[in-house]
């Protein structure tokens, strides 16, 4: 059986303001904080994970590369670090991009509702996949991507189907600073 995990309550500022379990959060419908990672590799393509069938929510779908929650009082940037190395095996220096907030049905009767916090990174490294939590991976490029976004577009997560354009947009225009730092 899987430890109980608290997510961080937020407000629209990302303003702390309690905790919550997190599969009652989602069940409520309750803003809290999130982060998604974009792996990217030398190429310029993108690393996607498709999520474990077993999932609560958006299992077998197709997403970035690692998303996740920190707990309360956890530094944000340790928590997408050490989550990217629990379901992907992987270590990568990660940047802050930006933060957005939405709301969405993923069914289950589930609700994501996050502030959501972006990172980047650069890495050639193959994943070495938690089976528990993603059953498979792919590195696409944005023309790829962007015909599977229009043709197939319900084999994603709902999260992603928002981010994505926006990801792809600042990784083309901060890759030289990200792969400097990555050196």
């Amino acid at each position: 059986m899987k430890p109980i995990q608290n997510v961080v309550l937020v407000n629209e500022q990302d303003v702390a303001l309690g905790k919550m379990e997190k599969l009652e959060a989602h069940i409520k419908g309750q803003l809290h904080r999130a982060f998604s990672i974009f792996i990217f590799n030398t190429d310029g393509e993108l690393l996607l994970q498709k999520r474990a069938d077993e999932k609560y929510h958006s299992g077998g779908l197709w997403t970035n590369t690692c998303c996740g929650h920190p707990e309360p009082g956890e530094v944000i940037t340790s928590a997408a670090a050490k989550r990217l190395n629990e379901e992907m095996g992987m270590l990568c220096d990660l940047k802050f991009g930006f933060k957005f907030l939405y709301k969405e049905n993923v069914g289950n009767h589930l609700t994501e509702h996050e502030v959501d916090h972006v990172f980047f990174g650069i890495s050639n490294n193959l994943p070495d996949i938690n089976e528990d939590e993603v059953s498979a991976y792919r590195y696409v490029s944005w023309e790829e991507l962007k015909d599977e976004m229009n043709d197939v577009p319900d084999t994603f997560t709902e999260w992603f189907k928002i981010i994505y354009e926006k990801a792809f947009d600042f990784f083309r225009v901060t890759e030289k600073f990200l792969s400097k730092s990555a050196a």
